[in-house]
């Protein structure tokens, strides 16, 4: 199986209403406006070779469909294209050996398990929504074929569409950072260990073979996008969850496929009992 390869991205597209490239962008959130560096639904600019309607950012790519089968809620397809065979998922639709499919690239996952299936796929592309060809991508189209409404199969949990709000500021722990201070002190604290409190504000689970969350602390604004952290981290958390982490804070980190971020901490741990 060829691995497609991406167009060039934008490096740090902010998601609420700040202008591409500012700030930051994250995985898996559709245009949701209420946090700061949310992959990978940015405010991208179009990527070359995307069909209409398609998600800002992507590539797309249009394929006749080899195989398809149906497990859980999902319709699983392989397409031949002119850059390879590829699988490619979305919120179940109807479909047939034959037709031609315009899939948009959003969210490749790497040595993928579907336990529905028994099977295992080296690379597959969960969509947001695949269109019949000469059908527009766009969710109001016609064409359109389901949501996936944040969500990924068993094993790569996603609480994309659900989001914790902080209505009160977060006091930090000795020696902690401020998420509205790591932004304005970034410069300083590139590469450097921090530790911030926080809560879980939205959480994808097993993308890139890592975990990505937003902490918010109630601090910054909404309107720059100083009032989030992007992290990642090997352990698993929960919306709603008030958690202390400590990792290496990182900017201008552009992990491909769409994942691009001014500012994120990496590799964070979660520090028991704060």
């Amino acid at each position: 199986m060829k691995k497609i390869v991406l167009g060039t991205l934008c490096l740090a597209a902010a998601l609420s209403a700040v202008s591409a490239c500012s700030k930051g962008a994250d995985p898996a959130a559709k245009s949701d406006a209420t946090g700061a560096g949310i992959v990978p639904e940015a405010a991208h600019a179009q990527a070359p070779g995307a069909a209409p309607g398609a998600p800002q950012g992507f590539e797309t790519v249009t394929g006749t469909v080899l195989e398809t089968m149906d497990a859980a809620t999902y319709t699983y397809v392989r397409l031949k294209t002119d850059k390879g065979e590829i699988w490619a998922a979305s919120s179940q639709f109807k479909v047939a050996v034959g037709e031609k499919l315009i899939v948009p690239l959003e969210m490749p996952m790497e040595n993928f398990r579907s336990n529905a299936l028994k099977r295992d796929f080296p690379l597959i592309y969960f969509a947001s929504r695949i269109a019949k060809e000469g059908e527009s991508l766009s969710p109001s189209g016609a064409g359109a074929m389901g949501a996936m409404a944040g969500a990924l199969p068993p094993g790569h949990s996603s609480t994309g569409a659900a989001r914790a709000k902080v209505t009160e500021v977060i006091p930090q722990p000795a020696g902690g950072t401020a998420i509205a201070a790591l932004w304005t002190n970034r410069a300083a604290l590139k590469g450097k260990s921090v530790t911030v409190r926080g809560m879980v504000v939205k959480f994808n689970g097993g993308i890139m073979g890592r975990n990505w969350f937003h902490l918010q602390d109630g601090t910054g604004t909404e309107k720059d996008g100083t009032n989030d952290i992007t992290v990642t981290s090997d352990q698993e958390v929960k919306v709603g969850d008030v958690v202390t982490i400590v990792g290496a804070l990182a900017l201008e980190k552009d992990f491909g496929a769409g994942y691009a971020y001014a500012i994120i901490i990496e590799g964070a741990k979660i520090v028991p009992g704060k």
